[in-house]
């Protein structure tokens, strides 16, 4: 039997996606911007999906730009932005605990000339407002704070983060990085006081290759791709209509059924929690209740190397990570678990489990079972 806890690195496509971008790519092939039937009925396909999209954060249409995925997303709204208002000022913020692709691109803009303040965390990895608040200055162009951790699960407070910011510094725009928390918890921008909103649809069972960037009226923003002028001059190349047609699908699906899936996530991780916690060795981090996100939960185990960890539970048809798995091939320390406090081995010790609507409390079980057997057998391995 095969497990899979590893849906914040990546989720399965929903076979509904996958067939209506089957259908795009076999039959309704036709370039969007074409003037013919098969251009129109790939315009079609956008013009439904960017309702759906719409639709599911209460934004308008016109708000709502295709991308490649979170990563394009994060990097057209921050660069966009910072590069837009840049004569209004070059300081910019964002947080310690930030996806490499936020993390990244900040430390571009200070390559440029800006002045960057990353805000540090609590031990549960959360930011605190008023710390914001003394951050920002008369020229501060841009905050970018995710909504919910990609390895420990933080909730940030993103609606007081955003009110704080429009009080103090009217002139900046506010991003939020929603890739973990789109589709599992209710995030609604505009009310919010949110400005750039990021989302990435392989992570809510749509395809890779696929996300949006919701950029609310008025907000100055610079593209980053220039061409012929699609998505609104904001995001130039023919569009991917059978990602985007399969990212509506799976919008349509995570969007419509939240409060159901929010109450089987929660509950099967109270069930893991659970399990983890009565292990000898295993300590957890972050929001381990529903102050957190309901499908991640970290790990420590110690004495026990988190690769080695993750191998063994692989050898038993289990899926898990070792942190972020879009930084997970290349050597360092957690920038995330650094900040909320772990120091010396346990950094190299943690593993993170992501379920998914479809995970089922026979899995996680069962996976808590393979633990139990496996982490005093590693240990004493280790000990030789």
């Amino acid at each position: 039997m095969e497990i899979y806890l590893d849906n914040s690195a990546t989720t399965r496509c929903l076979p509904e996606a996958a067939e209506v971008m089957t259908r795009i790519l076999t039959e309704d092939y036709g370039n969007p911007s074409s003037l013919h039937n098969k251009g129109l009925a790939g315009e079609n396909y956008i013009r439904h999906a960017r309702e759906t999209v719409a639709k599911s954060i209460k934004a308008k249409e016109k708000e709502i730009v295709f991308t490649s995925g979170g990563t394009e997303s994060n990097n057209l709204a921050i660069f966009g932005a910072a590069r837009a208002n840049r004569r209004t000022g070059m300081h910019v913020i964002t947080t310690a605990v930030e996806h490499p692709s936020v993390a990244n691109p900040f430390g571009a803009l200070a390559d440029e000339g800006y002045d960057v303040t990353y805000l540090p965390v609590d031990r549960k990895g959360v930011v605190d407002c008023e710390m914001l608040r003394e951050s920002l200055r008369p020229d501060t162009v841009l905050v970018s704070m995710m909504h919910v951790n990609n390895e420990v699960g933080a909730i940030e407070p993103v609606e007081e983060a955003a009110a704080i910011v429009h009080e103090a510094a009217p002139k900046a725009v506010f991003h939020v990085d929603a890739i973990q928390s789109f589709g599992k918890l209710a995030l609604f921008p505009g009310r919010a006081g949110i400005d750039l909103l990021s989302v990435s649809g392989h992570k809510l069972h749509g395809p890779k290759g696929s996300g949006f960037l919701f950029i609310r009226e008025g907000v100055k923003v610079a593209p980053q791709i220039l061409g012929g002028g699609h998505e609104r001059l904001m995001r130039s190349g023919t569009e991917n209509v059978p990602a985007i047609a399969g990212l509506g699908v799976a919008v349509e699906f995570m969007t419509k059924n939240l409060p159901e899936h929010q109450r089987k996530l929660y509950a099967i991780k109270k069930r893991l929690v659970e399990g983890l916690e009565s292990i000898d060795g295993i300590s957890l981090n972050g929001p381990t209740g529903e102050d957190g996100a309901p499908q991640i939960v970290s790990a420590t185990v110690s004495g026990v190397r988190a690769e080695v960890m993750l191998h063994a539970l692989e050898d038993r048809g289990i899926y898990v990570s070792a942190g972020s798995a879009c930084s997970s091939h290349k050597p360092g320390i957690s920038k995330t678990l650094a900040a909320i406090g772990l120091k010396g081995d346990a950094l190299e010790q943690t593993v993170r489990f992501s379920t998914s609507v479809f995970t089922t409390e026979e899995e996680i079980d069962a996976a808590v079972a393979a633990m139990r057997d496996l982490v005093p057998m590693l240990r004493k391995y280790r000990r030789r």
